[in-house]
C-alpha cells in the first residue's frame, strides 16, 4: 500500500490528458484509484483496531468496489442492488452489514437466502421484522447521537433516543434475539471531532445495558461521516483517529469494530468535468448554464458543501450562478460561485473531491444522461 509520505495528489493534468486522447461528449466522473488506494491505507493506519466498511452508496461502480475490496476494505449496503453488485464480484457475504434502518420484507428475505448476517435496527418494530424473515440475524441497533457540525445532518430521521434503547434491549431479551451490537452516525461531512467522542461513549452504556439484559454485544460499527476537505480545512483522519482510539480502550479486544466511510475513501479520488452549454446575465449577474446540474450528479452542490469549480480560464473572478440544463427551476447548483468573468460557452468546469455522491445520485430527469465514470 501507499504510504503517506507518498500521498497522491490528483492532478489537473489528468483530466487534460483524457479529454485531449478521448474528447468530450458529455459529462463524466475521472476517477483515480491510486488515490483510493492511500485513502484506504490511510484510514487502516490512524485507526489499526477498526475495520472499514465502504458505504456502497456514495460510489457504487464496481471497478470502485474492485479496487477498495483489493486493499482490504469490506462494505456496507442499503438495497438489494448494491448486494447484489458486491455478491456478483464474488464479495462474500460475511463481509457485508446491512445498515439501512428501514428494509423491506423482500430485501431482506434476498439478503437471508444470499447469507448476510449483520442487520441494523433502531426501532422495535424493525427487530420483529428482521426476526420474522431471519430468526437467527445478528443485529445491531443504531442510537441517536449529536450531528452537531456536519455538513449534512442524519440524526433527524434514524436513531433510537433513551426510552426507545429500554423497549428494543428488553424485546430482544424477550423474543431471545441476537442483539450483537450498537452503531451510531455522527453526521456526513462532519467536522466536529467530538462526535465520536460522544457517540462512543454512549453506545459503551448501551452495551452496559445489552449485558445487564442477558445479550451478548460484540460490535460496535462506528458509521460514517469522516470528511474529507472541500475548500475548507476539516479535522485529519488522523485527528479523528486518536479521539476514536482513545475512547475504544473502553472496549475489550473481543469486541469487534468497524466504520462505514464513504465520502472519506473516493471524494478526493474523483473529478466531475462538465461543459457549459449557455451564458447569459440576469440583472447584470452572470449565469452559465452547463451539461450536469442537481439532478446530473451535482445535487451536493446546492446544499453549499462548498465544493472547488476549476476553469481553463484566468480573467477576474466575478460573482456567477451555476445551473444545470434541465428545465426545472430547481436546478439551480450555486447562486455565488467565483469564476473568471471570460469563461464562455464550450468551456469546461471542473469540479475538485466529487468522487462520492456525484455519478452516484444522478437521474435521467429531462432526457439527460447520467454522467459515465472513468477509471485511470
Amino acid at each position: 500500500m501507499l504510504t503517506e509520505s507518498r500521498a497522491p495528489q490528483f492532478d489537473l493534468n489528468n483530466v487534460h490528458k483524457h479529454l485531449e486522447l478521448k474528447g468530450y461528449e458529455d459529462p463524466f466522473l475521472l476517477v483515480d484509484t491510486d488515490i483510493l488506494r492511500h485513502n484506504a491505507s490511510r484510514f487502516m493506519a490512524a485507526m489499526p483496531r477498526v475495520q472499514p466498511h465502504f458505504a456502497v452508496k456514495s460510489n457504487p461502480d464496481n471497478r470502485v468496489l474492485s479496487c477498495l475490496n483489493d486493499e482490504g476494505v469490506k462494505f456496507e449496503i442499503a438495497s438489494k442492488t448494491e448486494l447484489d453488485a458486491l455478491l456478483s464480484m464474488d464479495i462474500a457475504a460475511k463481509d457485508i452489514f446491512y445498515s439501512n434502518p428501514v428494509k423491506s420484507r423482500r430485501y431482506l428475505q434476498h439478503a437471508a437466502d444470499m447469507g448476510i448476517e449483520w442487520y441494523v435496527i433502531d426501532s422495535a418494530e424493525e427487530l420483529e421484522k428482521v426476526i420474522a424473515v431471519k430468526p437467527d440475524a445478528k443485529l445491531y441497533l443504531r442510537i441517536y447521537t449529536t450531528n452537531e457540525g456536519s455538513g449534512y445532518a442524519l440524526s433527524s430521521k434514524f436513531g433510537a433516543h433513551s426510552k426507545d434503547i429500554d423497549c428494543i434491549v428488553k424485546l430482544a431479551a424477550e423474543r431471545q434475539a441476537d442483539l450483537a451490537g450498537v452503531t451510531f452516525h455522527v453526521g456526513s461531512q462532519c467536522t466536529n471531532v467530538n462526535n465520536w467522542r460522544v457517540g462512543i461513549q454512549a453506545a459503551r452504556k448501551v452495551f452496559d445495558q445489552m449485558i445487564a439484559a442477558g445479550l451478548k454485544p460484540r460490535l460496535l460499527n462506528l458509521g460514517g461521516g469522516y470528511p474529507v476537505e472541500l475548500g475548507e480545512p476539516v479535522p485529519s483522519i488522523n485527528e479523528i483517529g486518536a479521539v476514536i482510539n482513545h475512547e475504544l480502550a473502553a472496549f475489550p479486544d473481543s469486541v469487534e469494530i468497524i466504520a462505514e466511510p464513504g465520502r472519506f475513501m473516493v471524494a478526493d479520488a474523483g473529478y466531475f468535468v462538465s461543459q457549459v452549454v449557455g451564458k447569459t446575465f440576469r440583472e447584470g449577474k452572470p449565469w452559465l448554464y452547463i451539461d450536469a446540474g442537481f439532478y446530473g450528479g451535482l445535487i451536493e452542490l446546492k446544499d453549499g458543501l462548498g465544493y472547488q469549480m476549476l476553469t481553463d480560464k484566468t480573467g477576474d473572478l466575478v460573482s456567477t450562478t451555476v445551473a444545470g440544463p434541465t428545465c426545472d427551476s430547481i436546478d439551480v447548483c450555486v447562486e455565488s460561485q467565483a469564476l473568471p468573468c471570460d469563461i464562455d460557452e464550450h468551456d469546461f468546469l471542473y469540479i475538485k473531491n466529487a468522487g462520492a455522491y456525484s455519478s452516484a445520485c444522478a437521474s435521467e430527469f429531462n432526457g439527460f444522461p447520467i454522467p459515465g465514470v472513468v477509471i485511470i
